[in-house]
């Protein structure tokens, strides 16, 4: 993983991501490089857009976050309904049987 944060970090300050950045970044992090991993990786980024990767990346986070906010906002769930309702129609029929032998 500390790779692809490599990587990354070089691509948002603009670097050029080579086995030689890599590895100084690495370094500095306190990483032993594998030079086989470096080399690995930039051959797997060749071509790729980084920019639009990680736009790609954060859409689902950001489609999935408004039903999350309906859930925040104290409306329950369908379910929630469903078990609430089932309790209450277990409490009114146990207090029925309580009147016969009381």
């Amino acid at each position: 993983m500390e790779y692809v944060y490599a990587a990354l970090l070089l691509h948002k300050a603009g670097q050029t991501i080579d086995a030689k950045s890599m590895e100084a970044v690495l370094t500095a992090a306190g990483v032993k490089p594998d030079k086989g991993r470096v080399k690995a990786l930039i051959a797997a980024l060749e071509g790729v857009d980084i920019d639009e990767a990680l736009k790609s990346a954060a859409m689902p986070m950001a489609v999935a976050a408004p039903a999350g906010e309906t859930a925040a906002a104290g409306e329950p769930a369908a379910e929630e309904k469903k078990e609430e309702e089932k309790e209450e129609e277990e409490e009114e029929f146990t207090a029925g049987l309580g009147s016969l032998f009381g």
